[in-house]
């Protein structure tokens, strides 16, 4: 069911992107591929010990790989990189395994439940979570 692929909730969010742009001066910069579709998320980020202060997207991506990035770019200030990783991994379960949509300040990856029917379209949804944490390594 396509319709509640595409909800009015996960259309609102790719058409209200924030923090898009570039960074003047980034700690780390990373760009993911979707090599099925084509998709691409690119960030830039700085960090102070381990947590975000910084952050912008660029990106060519579905709808669904814009919802995930609008989701991010709401939250990633102040997120820490255990949390980014602990995002990352239950966005992954709950799309693979039918695991609950990760908690706390990540909690509106719930929206994205229904992409757990999609399989194609997994990686396109974790695409913003994937370019974050290589922009951390890239940064390190």
């Amino acid at each position: 069911m396509i319709d509640g692929l595409y909800n009015t909730d996960v259309l609102s969010l790719a058409a209200n992107i924030s923090r898009v742009g570039k960074l003047d001066a980034p700690y780390g910069t990373a760009r993911k591929v979707s090599k099925l579709c084509g998709s691409w998320v690119e960030v830039d980020i700085c960090l102070e010990d381990d947590v975000v202060t910084d952050f912008a997207v660029r990106l060519q991506a579905c709808a669904l790989g814009q919802a995930s990035a609008a989701i991010m770019a709401e939250v990633v200030i102040g997120a820490s990189t255990v949390e980014l990783q602990e995002a990352r991994d239950g966005l992954r379960a709950m799309l693979k395994d039918s695991a609950e949509a990760p908690g706390g300040r990540f909690a509106k990856l719930s929206l994205l439940a229904d992409v757990a029917n999609y399989p194609a379209r997994h990686t396109s949804t974790l695409l913003p979570f994937e370019a974050v944490l290589a922009a951390i390594m890239d940064a390190r």
